[in-house]
């Protein structure tokens, strides 16, 4: 469900008790891993990790890149990784590595999809994360 939210705390204050402890659990292992240059916004609704406009400003929609994005949804929660999306060997290391874990591996496109946070392997969402500085996010986005 896209809030109408404008900081990160009026995001989390607008959600029931479990999902705030489990969005934050989320949030706390993405900020632990994010390399540095990527900001922590709202944006399109969401808790929004992204490359700032100053940082580059030409994008194909004038609008920050997004490298990642924490939501809740109507009837789950989703973590939106853009960096995992564009470059199929994060993909395939990360999707191995979730099949490892013994984890139900609940997936769109660039979103993982959990209704708790004991469906998320943090430890290989974090290495995620970390995967991608943003230069080399914002080479891979101009393919």
């Amino acid at each position: 469900m896209k809030s109408n939210a404008s900081t990160v705390e009026k995001y989390l204050k607008e959600l029931p008790d479990d999902r705030k402890e489990a969005i934050s659990i989320v949030r706390k292992t993405i900020l632990n891993n994010l390399p540095e240059g990527y900001d922590e916004v709202i944006n399109w609704g969401h808790i929004t990790y992204e490359v700032p406009l100053d940082t580059c400003p030409d994008t194909y929609n004038g609008k920050p890149l997004m490298y990642a994005a924490l939501a809740s949804q109507k009837n789950y929660m989703s973590v939106y990784l853009m960096g995992y999306y564009m470059d199929p060997d994060v993909q395939n290391k990360f999707e191995k590595a979730y099949a490892a874990s013994g984890k139900r591996f609940d997936a769109g496109k660039s979103c993982i999809r959990f209704k708790k946070v004991d469906d998320l392997p943090l430890n290989i969402l974090g290495e995620t994360i970390a995967s991608m500085d943003v230069e080399t996010f914002i080479k891979r986005s101009k393919k």
